[in-house]
């Protein structure tokens, strides 16, 4: 599953965020968060990012995050989590590591009612 994430990701809509991707995901097919278009996130959006990534390893699955930059790399990298995070360039590069099986585009914006 592919989920382009774009706008922020802080305490207002974090629980949004990750219960967008809770309810797409399937036990041993990988998750593919794209944060391209994601401009900021706070500590909720790191803690979303934790489960999610401890949610797919519990289900078998993998979780991929790409094209991280600005503020969302930054908080990733000062915690740590880069290091332990399966983190890409963009999207195309993330679809191909998680080759196990098929992906489907999921868009999720900050804004948006899910």
């Amino acid at each position: 599953m592919l989920i382009s994430a774009s706008g922020e990701v802080d305490i207002t809509n974090a629980a949004r965020l990750e219960t967008y991707v809770r309810r797409r995901m399937l036990s041993g097919r990988p998750v593919v968060l794209d944060l391209t278009l994601l401009t900021f996130m706070d500590s909720n959006g790191l803690r979303v990012i934790e489960r999610l990534h401890a949610a797919c390893a519990e289900t078998g699955s993998t979780f991929h995050l790409a094209g991280v930059r600005g503020i969302p790399a930054r908080l990733l990298q000062i915690t740590g989590l880069w290091d332990v995070l399966d983190i890409h360039a963009g999207a195309a590069d993330a679809v191909s590591a998680a080759q196990a099986g098929r992906l489907t585009a999921q868009p999720w914006a900050s804004g948006a009612a899910n």
